[in-house]
């Protein structure tokens, strides 16, 4: 057994807490729900950037590639300063949401090179300006440009042009589970002689401030001892001692808000929060407390880097003094920790292609990066704290006032460590299939974190994300928690069904809201209101029209029809233990059954419309007006592809074990009661290659889609599949309804609408969880058919491959997305000649919120290491089978 997975058998056992410390300090707090106690509820205008040096937080912290416990209470980040800089660089900094042309931006260049399960090495760098850092500018220039306009970036203004910049690199290796060797290595970039101050930080959590009376929340300090400083005793930590092997100045101060700065009312005591900021960047000498003691600490060093000069500086973190904290065994541990790091992620990798290995260890390290501790009382949130000025009342009318049962205190995996510090539901179920490939203890705790009493609500739905707790998300729980079940089977060769088991009754109580909050047409069609696909429709399909119609989505009955198949599937593995499982397979085989018969076969209930456009031979959204008439809005999108997703087979063994599963059995009466339903007879259940077909789309419909699918002047990128048609580009989608007119093109990336999301764009990129999706589907469709089952890929080409080659084609198109091309550039990477060409830059991977659907550039959030991380089981899945 490797260390690695020694280490993670420890901590899953409960032997070691190697879990205690970690990259869990979030990169932003600022301009969060959570921080917002404004009476609009504008978190970015409540509690900007320009505050976040000030003001201390509610309920987190946040800091530059820093590590915290698991409980956020004690943490370490790094200062900067250039001597240009107007402010000290101690977080990265980015436009909020109504500044950024294309909504929140991050504008810092910073990167998650390693990281382990057990965070027994971890590896960041931040590229630093040695110029002023042009905060105001970035901001105007942005604020100046139109939605069509691409976003203006730090590399734009010419700041790295001739390589004047610092690489920072922050390395943490643990030698225990609580002593961490941290160094800090900067290299000067530039042609010339360089100054930089180095500021390493170590600070509590404001936990005093709010009036509770709890001894623990008592205020701690951090003091100066005979090698560094140490903490007072932290609540369940210990005291905690921090030593440097280079000389410098000890600071301390508060981490309290700077009432006087922020709101003219007298500072408690003279130490504040910015003190750092005003000693270091203003030259104000009282600023920090001279009896050097705070619950902030900082150590000032300082040197001229000559040209291409390193400079490294080395920590430690110990829950103990050490008497040679800095002899031969440090380095060794250091380098002992990295080699284990990459020897762990290329043993879940193996035989990869060395640009391969670099991308899965990059979308590996980046989603480990990305889980951060995030606190939250919903109740406290709303009702304020005993020494805080009451919230305004309007915020116990909003949304999320219904949620004041939840409570976080927890490592989640965010979506974006910057862009979107906070839990949001359907993505983290990607993250944690991705998990499952890194660390299954991790992908099954993530999976269902949000099912848990503290934060499920009492009629059991579970919450969305923090800006609107109550949005129904694509319900993929069940998905999830069945692919990270059959994921570590295949792995390890034996299944957990004690977590399968625990799954399926936090997910029967899901179902049931679902079930019965989502069907209010009475006729089995799942609106679903917002489920996920911002801006993908003409109109905004979380709401009814001017004129009352109603928008009935095609893909929100298909996300339930694919819920009940998981969840079929996941009782079909548990019956195979318990056999009491068996019966409640007959409950998800009529409620697929029923879905399938809604989405496919009109005349129910009086209903005489279906989704499905024959004469297009295509799913679509349909207006449903208030006199009953109806008609389709004529657009392919992506959720017109949805119905795909719900699909499974089963073995000739399994069917005879689960009687329900006959469904020549099962459906005998449906057969003989209505004639109309014969369409199960011919579509549900059929045989072929001694498997049985459970599909929302039947085989006529699905390869009439795969034309569409398959087309390079529809959805078929070069780097996956497009959202929204391409044919829309040259000839936009225009709608009239009542006094509503809306008319939608093609966008290959950037919105130009705000419609719901301010910088998420559906009409036309190309998004990695959906096309994860798809391509499952297409290799279930195929593991069926086999080569029975032929399409033209691409359409038109005359090529005709099986469904399950085309998968692989599209698992190609997605990797090629980070891989060197021809030209030894990476699509993601854009038309940035720095990135693409700088030795310092090109190797460096980021992985994007969504990618332009014809150059495959990267799109919104910058870190979404989260879902599209998923890009690592495509890569290790073309490693073991070769596309056409």
């Amino acid at each position: 057994m490797s260390s690695e997975l020694q280490r993670i058998a420890e901590r899953d056992e409960g032997h070691k807490a190697w879990g205690l410390w970690g990259s869990y300090l979030s990169d932003r707090q600022w301009g969060t729900v959570r921080e917002d106690y404004s009476a609009d509820g504008n978190a970015w205008t409540s509690f900007p950037h320009d505050q976040a040096r000030s003001r201390a937080y509610r309920w987190g912290e946040d800091g530059l590639l820093g590590i915290s416990d698991s409980h956020g209470r004690i943490c370490f980040g790094i200062a900067l300063w250039n001597g240009n800089d107007p402010i000290l660089k101690e977080r990265p900094f980015g436009l909020g949401n109504g500044e950024g042309n294309h909504g929140e931006d991050l504008k810092d260049y910073f990167y998650h090179l390693l990281n382990t399960p057990t965070h027994s090495f971890m590896r960041g760098l931040y590229k630093y300006p040695q110029a002023e850092f042009p905060y105001k500018h970035l901001i105007q220039e942005n604020a100046s440009r139109s939605r069509q306009q691409p976003e203006y970036e730090l590399l734009d203004t010419g700041i790295f042009s001739e390589n004047n910049y610092f690489d920072v690199f922050v390395d943490y290796a643990k030698a225990s589970s609580t002593d961490i060797l941290i160094r800090i290595k900067v290299i000067n970039r530039g042609p010339d002689t360089a100054a930089l101050k180095l500021i390493p930080s170590l600070w509590l959590r404001n936990e005093w401030d709010w009036g509770y009376r709890e001894n623990w929340r008592k205020r701690k300090s951090i003091q100066c001892n005979e090698t560094g400083v140490n903490t007072d005793d932290i609540h369940e930590l210990g005291s905690y001692y921090l030593t440097c092997d280079q000389p410098g100045e000890w600071i301390f101060t508060e981490n309290e808000t700077n009432s006087q700065l922020l709101y003219n009312k007298p500072n408690c005591q003279p130490f504040v929060k910015d003190a750092f900021h005003r000693y270091i960047v203003n030259g104000e000498l009282d600023a920090i407390n001279p009896a050097r003691v705070g619950s902030k600490a900082g150590l000032v060093l300082e040197k001229q880097l000559l040209s291409k000069e390193e400079w490294i500086v080395n920590l430690r973190l110990s829950d103990c003094l050490i008497s040679e904290p800095f002899g031969e065994s440090f380095d060794c541990i250091i380098n002992n920790r990295e080699k284990e790091c990459i020897a762990y992620l290329d043993s879940i990798s193996v035989g990869l292609s060395e640009d391969d290995s670099l991308i899965f260890r990059s979308a590996a390290s980046g989603l480990l990066w990305c889980k951060k501790f995030y606190h939250w009382s919903v109740a406290r949130w709303l009702n304020g704290d005993p020494n805080q000025p009451a919230p305004p009342e309007e915020r116990k009318h909003s949304q999320n006032a219904y949620w004041s049962r939840l409570y976080a205190d927890d490592i989640i995996s965010m979506p974006d460590s910057w862009e979107y510090p906070y839990f949001c539901q359907w993505d983290l179920m990607f993250h944690s299939v991705a998990f499952a490939v890194i660390d299954p203890e991790i992908a099954k705790q993530q999976c269902m974190l949000l099912r848990s009493p503290n934060y499920t609500a009492s009629n059991a739905q579970t919450p969305a994300y923090e800006w609107a707790l109550s949005d129904p998300n694509p319900p993929i729980g069940a998905w999830a928690a069945l692919r990270i079940f059959q994921i570590e089977r295949r792995e390890k060769e034996r299944g957990d069904y004690t977590f399968l088991r625990s799954a399926m009754i936090k997910l029967l109580l899901e179902y049931g809201w679902w079930a019965n909050r989502n069907d209010r047409s009475g006729d089995n069609v799942f609106e679903g209101g917002f489920l996920g696909l911002d801006n993908i429709a003409v109109f905004d399909r979380r709401f009814p029209l001017a004129d009352g119609s109603r928008i009935e989505q095609c893909d929100g009955t298909a996300w339930m029809a694919m819920l009940s198949l998981n969840l079929l599937q996941i009782s079909v593995e548990l019956s195979a233990q318990d056999s009491e499982y068996s019966d409640i397979c007959e409950r998800f085989v009529f409620d697929f059954a029923q879905l399938a018969i809604t989405l496919n076969v009109p005349s129910l209930n009086g209903r005489d419309y279906v989704s499905w456009d024959e004469e297009d031979g295509f799913y679509y959204d349909v207006i449903k007006r208030p006199d009953n008439s109806w008609t389709y809005l004529r657009t392919r999108s992506v959720s017109g592809l949805i119905p795909l997703l719900a699909v499974a087979s089963f073995d000739v063994a399994t069917v005879e074990r689960l009687p329900w599963l006959d469904t020549s059995k099962t459906f005998a009466r449906f057969y003989s009661e209505r004639s109309s339903h014969t369409w199960l007879e011919d579509n549900i259940g059929c045989w072929h290659n001694n498997r049985s077909l459970f599909s929302l789309v039947p085989k006529d419909k699905l390869q009439r889609i795969c034309w569409y699918l398959f087309n390079e002047d529809e959805f078929l990128s070069p780097f996956g599949i497009r959202s929204l048609s391409k044919v829309y580009e040259k000839s936009p989608y225009t709608f009239r309804e009542g006094s509503q007119e809306q008319t939608l093109a093609y966008n290959p990336a950037d919105s130009p609408v705000a419609m719901f999301g301010g910088n998420s764009n559906w009409r036309g990129p190309v998004w990695m969880p959906i096309n994860y999706l798809i391509i499952e589907a297409l290799q279930k469709f195929g593991h069926y058919y086999g080569d029975t089952f032929m399409v033209e890929f691409p359409t038109g080409s005359g090529n005709f491959i099986s469904l399950w080659a085309a998968s692989l084609e599209l698992e190609a198109r997605l990797a090629n997305l980070f891989r060197l091309d021809q030209n030894s550039q990476r699509p993601f990477n854009g038309s940035s000649e720095k990135i693409a060409n700088d030795p310092n830059w090109r190797d460096l991977i980021l992985f994007n919120e969504y990618f332009n659907g014809d150059n495959g550039a990267g799109v919104g959030a910058s870190h979404q290491t989260g879902w599209t991380s998923m890009v690592l089981k495509m890569i290790t899945q073309l490693n073991r089978y070769t596309p056409m």
